[in-house]
């Protein structure tokens, strides 16, 4: 399985990201911003978190029109797997592979700090490792974390069951609790928490193995 990370100008987990996947057995490649494809084969693109070009404007939005991002958006149009965690989720949906929007935290705090989640749904290849309602811990930080959407977005997903991961004890105020969540084919996951950062126990946890390893698993074959 080939994956290939996008680093920005700015991008604080790209190597983290890149680890995770290798220690599940993927194949990565590191692509900078100003690239205008992705490698060759690519079954998946990690969107890493960071600070993209700064933060400026909004979270996301200049990464979002960079030369790589276009070709992500193409990758997604055909099919191929998509991961953006935390400024990834932010560029996800800036560039509308994702609905909704990542507003400034309620508290108005950068909040760093590992959080309980909820598995929403097993049935995407992010998650199948788990199982539905499973608490795991990952950590968070972010100060743009607060998720919301319409009201009809947010009937939408929860009625397609495209809602991954639920806060246990909401850090930022999103709507509906909400940490994750799943394109309308199930193959563009934005998520907030890390989970590069709980792969390794060295670093306290590793309850995001099983994210990297189901993916695998699930695009290794194809």
């Amino acid at each position: 399985m080939k994956a290939a990370i996008v680093v920005f100008p700015g991008s604080n987990c790209d190597r983290d990201l890149a680890v995770a996947f290798r220690e599940a057995g993927a194949e990565v490649t590191m692509v900078w911003h100003k690239d205008d494809h992705l490698p060759d084969g690519t079954d998946i693109v990690g969107v890493p978190g960071g600070f993209s070009f700064g933060d400026y404007l909004r979270c996301g939005a200049i990464a979002a029109r960079s030369p790589i991002s276009q070709s992500v958006i193409a990758h997604a149009a055909r099919g191929g797997y998509v991961l953006g965690v935390c400024n990834g989720f932010q560029v996800l949906t800036e560039t509308g592979l994702l609905p909704g929007a990542l507003m400034r935290n309620a508290n108005l705090k950068f909040v760093c700090k590992p959080v309980e989640l909820t598995v929403a749904t097993a049935a995407s290849a992010f998650t199948e490792g788990y199982a539905k309602g499973q608490r795991i811990t990952i950590p968070v930080a972010h100060h743009d974390g607060n998720y919301q959407a319409d009201a009809e977005t947010l009937a939408a997903l929860e009625g397609d069951d495209r809602i991954a991961f639920r806060y246990v004890d909401n850090p930022n105020g999103s709507a509906a609790d909400i940490a994750g969540v799943l394109s309308a084919n199930r193959r563009v996951l934005g998520m907030m928490p890390h989970p590069e950062r709980a792969a390794d126990a060295a670093h306290g946890g590793t309850d995001g193995v099983a994210m990297f390893r189901s993916l695998v698993g699930a695009l290794a074959p194809a």
